[in-house]
Parts: structure tokens; C-alpha cells; sequence
């Protein structure tokens, strides 16, 4: 029963406008281990670890309320490493919950096509299906409540439905 009802939501969403949804990724016991910026903070080249540093430092601030700070920090990692998806990632979240929606599903379309395919890129799908439905709810456009849903069923952090800055850390 569960994948028709998988592929039975994600023609729902392709049929309410939001074309980049994908069906719900099921892992046994139902939670996927979300991904958090600070296990990634030691990979890459220099310049994708001094970016990686910038996002953690925005995501500390965003913690205590400073999202000009944090927003500062975001850009800078992504004028340091624009094909770090951290970097898109950590602006999507602020922009889904604390400034434009519209641009918050920009920066996610852009992690996205950044994350590909790739190993790393299966444990951040809660995030981008939490945030982009989140985002989909501030514009009150179609299909936000269930990727909120389906990023709940993924993964224990986003029970609460929302993704906090500590939680991303």
C-alpha cells in the first residue's frame, strides 16, 4: 500500500505545480539521518571548507536571533564556493522561515542541482522537502503541507515541522 500512496502524492504534486518534489525516500524504521553542516565541515578542497566555516558561523548567529549576520555569513560562503550546496541550503531555511519564501525555493532548486545525485545528497532530501513546503505554505501555494509531512515521516528532526539553525548545525 505505502508506494502507491507514495506515487499516488508525488502525481499529486506534479499535478498541483510543484515539479521538483519527489517521492518519499523510505529507509527502514522510517528515519533517515538528516544532514547537519558541521559533519561536512572538514571536507572538500580550502576553499569549500572556508565556505563550509562561513555557513556554520551564519547558522551560530541565525541560533541567537542575528539574521543580518547570519545572512551575511550565507553570502559570503557562496561568493567563496558557489557550488557549495551548504551554503544554498542554510539561505533557504533562513529564507523559509524569516524572509521571502519566493527566494527560498530558489535556493533550494540550487542546492539541489548542486547536491545531484550523490550519497551525501539522499540525507539532506528531509530538508529540502521540509523547506520547500514550508515555503509553499508562506506563498499558500499547493503541496506544502504534505512535504512538510513527508520531511516529519523522514526524519526526527523535523517533528516539530520546522528546521531550526542549531538543528542544521
Amino acid at each position: 500500500m505505502r508506494p502507491l500512496m507514495t506515487m499516488v502524492f508525488a502525481l499529486l504534486l506534479g499535478i498541483t505545480g510543484c515539479a521538483s518534489a519527489r517521492p518519499v525516500v523510505q529507509t527502514p524504521g522510517g528515519d533517515m539521518t538528516a544532514l547537519r553542516v558541521s559533519e561536512w565541515s572538514t571536507r572538500g578542497d580550502a576553499q569549500r571548507r572556508a565556505s563550509t566555516r562561513m555557513v556554520l558561523e551564519g547558522l551560530d548567529v541565525s541560533d541567537y536571533g542575528r539574521e543580518a549576520e547570519a545572512v551575511a555569513g550565507f553570502e559570503r560562503a557562496i561568493q567563496v564556493d558557489p557550488s557549495n550546496p551548504l551554503a544554498y541550503l542554510a539561505y533557504a531555511r533562513h529564507e523559509a522561515f524569516h524572509g521571502d519564501p519566493a527566494r527560498a525555493l530558489q535556493f533550494l532548486d540550487k542546492a539541489e542541482a548542486t547536491f545531484g545525485r550523490s550519497a551525501e545528497g539522499m540525507h539532506v532530501l528531509p530538508h529540502l522537502r521540509g523547506l520547500r513546503g514550508v515555503a509553499l505554505k508562506r506563498l499558500r501555494r499547493a503541496g506544502g503541507t504534505e512535504l512538510v509531512e513527508a520531511a516529519r515521516r523522514e526524519a526526527s528532526v523535523w517533528t516539530d515541522g520546522r528546521l531550526d539553525a542549531a538543528e542544521l548545525r
